[in-house]
């Protein structure tokens, strides 16, 4: 009993100063400790996000000559942009390499992402393939790019594979230096921030609404459209959204794959920036966000992803 009479002592004093205390989170409003533990985050975000993209934003509307840039409020930038045929071919090329590499994406994506969840039946194994999928991401992008231009050169494997087996009688032209091998390398490099999202996605699908489909005398096909599809659409739609801001803001690919006889608005604020024209590549820059946005915003209005994260 003296015990435990002492220990109540020697605890009260300690409660009564923190109550007592001015700095204590639990005498302040929930709306206000809230907003203070997230003070930190915001701060971060503050300065390594929207500072930065501010800035950008101002300097799109500065002058430069051909050796200075100079503070201003103008829209010559823009003006030149969006007058400009070079412009909305640059864009076309963005978009056409961001769609046909998202549709590519989704199919081996979805494939994947249904026989590591649905098919492998241990969890071990499915550990062992999920980590083979990423064996290619332990070297880097431009390793990893270099390493195709043996393979679909003119005389690279593939066309010495094709004439040997008779295929072809000639070297195909295409396979490198073209938007085939810029496609082909999107899809190498890109393909897993599909299968990630869409598999984790997978893995959460109650089990027992298949059954349940199985045994309402659903088929195979209809089960996948009706019942896993629906549920997957989150997962989907987060790799979308990997998938093509990455490629949309990718300018090292084109350059390397289509031998840079190709260019997207990557490659564009790149060469603007190598003949120090920063205004010009900050207002490109300011467009492709403004396009990235309208794309995540359009993917958002068919699933809420707010549940899946």
């Amino acid at each position: 009993m003296t015990d435990q009479t002492q220990s109540i002592s020697s605890v009260a004093p300690a409660a009564k100063a923190r109550a007592k205390s001015p700095f204590s989170l639990s005498r302040l409003p929930d709306a206000v400790t809230g907003w203070l533990l997230s003070l930190p985050l915001a701060l971060v975000l503050f300065f390594f996000l929207v500072l930065p993209i501010a800035m950008i934003v101002v300097v799109s509307f500065w002058g430069a000559t051909e050796f200075s840039i100079y503070p201003a409020f103008q829209f010559d930038n823009y003006e030149f942009l969006l007058t400009s045929p070079v412009t909305y071919q640059v864009f076309f090329n963005t978009v056409k390499y961001a769609l046909i590499t998202w549709a590519i994406t989704l199919v081996i994506g979805f494939t994947v992402a249904y026989f590591l969840a649905f098919h492998v039946r241990t969890l071990t194994w499915q550990i062992i393939l999920f980590l083979l999928c990423t064996i290619p991401f332990w070297t880097s992008n431009i390793i990893r790019m270099i390493s195709w231009i043996p393979f679909l050169g003119r005389n690279g494997i593939a066309n010495s594979t094709l004439i040997s087996m008779g295929v072809i009688d000639e070297p195909l032209e295409w396979l490198l230096f073209s938007d085939f091998s810029v496609i082909l390398a999107f899809v190498h490099l890109y393909t897993l921030f599909m299968v990630v999202p869409i598999f984790n996605t997978m893995m959460r699908i109650d089990r027992s609404l298949i059954e349940a489909a199985y045994d309402n005398g659903a088929s195979g096909l209809q089960t996948l459209t009706n019942v896993i599809i629906p549920l997957t659409k989150p997962g989907i739609m987060i790799g979308s959204i990997f998938v093509v801001t990455l490629v949309m803001g990718d300018f090292i690919t084109v350059r390397f794959m289509s031998g840079s006889q190709k260019a997207n608005v990557g490659r564009l604020i790149s060469n603007d920036i190598a003949l120090l024209q920063y205004p010009s590549a900050a207002a490109t820059a300011v467009i492709l966000l403004i396009t990235v946005l309208l794309v995540i915003s359009i993917l958002l209005r068919y699933v809420d992803i707010r549940k899946e994260l």
